[in-house]
């Protein structure tokens, strides 16, 4: 190992994250390529068991538009008594970012490897894409909401039983500069075990 100190401006990237609202994310989002490129390198993640407990799934276009409406009538199935407001949001929730991809987590319970450990392995993926959209200059947010846990949305999706939503990974260019929000102090988050 070098014994030359290392270059901390290397943590830039991860010092500098933030998520952007997907109502402020715009068009252009990633082209194929650089997509392609970015989802190869959100899915090197650490895989206890190499079980690949993860999948993605597109939304773009007018699917997106699609989407959102069924979403709504889900959510106006489930509550009668909903608010157009309300439901206007369900239907919209998925339109503002021009790209959308659902990470989901496929469970394997025959499996040694604990389910939280899977689910930590498709919540890195998601992570991974945040960063890697901020690496590339564009803005991301990771969102969930009541249909991320719906099993009527899943079978929307066309998810099995063993398969949920980790989060709706909203990608697109910021319309605007987004202000960084106070993070916790390391002195309130990091202790030392001692015997």
């Amino acid at each position: 190992m070098s014994s030359n100190p290392p270059n901390l401006a290397s943590l830039a990237l991860l010092q500098q994250r933030h998520s952007v609202p997907s109502r402020q994310l715009g068009a252009p989002a990633p082209d194929e390529t650089t997509l392609h490129a970015l989802l190869e390198a959100a899915i090197r993640v650490p895989d206890h068991g190499k079980l690949v407990p993860f999948r993605l799934i597109r939304l773009e276009g007018e699917a997106k538009l699609e989407f959102g409406d069924r979403v709504a009538a889900i959510s106006q199935q489930n509550n009668a008594g909903l608010s157009d407001a309300k439901l206007e949001k369900d239907r919209l929730r998925y339109t503002f970012a021009p790209l959308v991809i659902a990470v989901i987590v496929r469970l394997d319970s025959t499996s040694k490897v604990p389910e939280i450990e899977q689910k930590l392995c498709a919540g890195n993926v998601a992570h991974n894409i945040l960063l890697g959209a901020h690496a590339l200059g564009y803005g991301a947010q990771w969102l969930t909401g009541w249909a991320a846990y719906d099993r009527d949305v899943a079978k929307l999706l066309g998810l099995s039983a063993d398969e949920h939503v980790i989060g709706f990974m909203h990608l697109g260019t910021p319309q605007i500069e987004v202000p960084d929000r106070d993070r916790p102090a390391l002195a309130d988050l990091l202790s030392t075990w001692a015997p």
